[in-house]
């Protein structure tokens, strides 16, 4: 039998095919709420807010068609049609092409869990990605005068059972959108003698957090940053 038709040539070639499509099927997904990455590249010459490129396809009536479809489908099974969050979705999915509600919210998810987690572990690194700079100051603040206090927080996040949109709106090429998270988790702040400050470790609270999230529309850049916080409960 010749090298070329070793089995274990051919087990090795089955192997890296199903990573290689593995690691695509991962990587090709984006919610918008992913740390930005490095970009050597210089940016392109802009031109009214677009790349300067030599050929602007005009769009067929399919095209066309699509778009309206894609517009419809930003507000569909998340608010009421005509209402003030079913217009805002649909002027920041027609501002934002392939912006989608339902991967909006997935991301949002994800980085609601990701903010609560790194703020108990007084993690300012993870947060400065996903915040915008007043919010982060007030993140990291509150983080430095727990340590100087020496108190820790101890937190372990349940999950979010009730997730919507409350507001979502597109103020020149700045599209905001407000979402209510209703969370259980188990939070405690216990101090340097291990005496508990305020929380339970032992029990699971539920909690109901209103986030805005916001964008530039005319950026490359893909990301949403946590622009504000209210908590309805205090």
């Amino acid at each position: 039998m010749t090298p070329g038709m070793d089995p274990l040539n051919i087990i090795l070639l089955v192997v890296a095919i199903a990573v290689f499509w593995r690691l695509k099927s991962m990587l090709g997904t984006r919610t918008g709420f992913e740390k930005p990455p490095l970009d050597l590249r210089p940016p392109k010459p802009m031109t009214n807010g677009r790349a300067d490129d030599n050929v602007i396809p005009m769009p067929s009536q399919d095209n066309k068609r699509s778009a309206t479809e894609s517009i419809d489908a930003a507000w569909k099974g998340h608010a009421e049609e005509g209402s003030p969050v079913a217009l805002g979705l649909a002027a920041i999915a027609q501002a934002s092409p392939g912006f989608s509600t339902t991967t909006f919210l997935a991301g949002a998810k994800a980085a609601y869990e990701m903010i609560l987690e790194a703020y108990a572990a007084g993690n300012k690194q993870a947060l400065k990605p996903l915040l915008s700079k007043p919010v982060f100051e007030g993140f990291a603040s509150a983080i430095d005068q727990r340590a100087k206090a020496g108190e820790t927080m101890t937190f372990q996040f349940v999950g979010v059972h009730e997730q919507s949109v409350t507001a979502a709106v597109l103020e020149g090429r700045r599209a905001s959108i407000t979402i209510r998270f209703v969370s259980d988790m188990i939070s405690a702040t216990v101090d340097k003698a291990g005496v508990t400050q305020s929380g339970n470790p032992q029990t699971v609270t539920e909690k109901e957090d209103v986030w805005t999230f916001e964008r530039d529309v005319s950026s490359r850049d893909p990301n949403w940053l946590l622009i504000a916080t209210d908590d309805p409960d205090t």
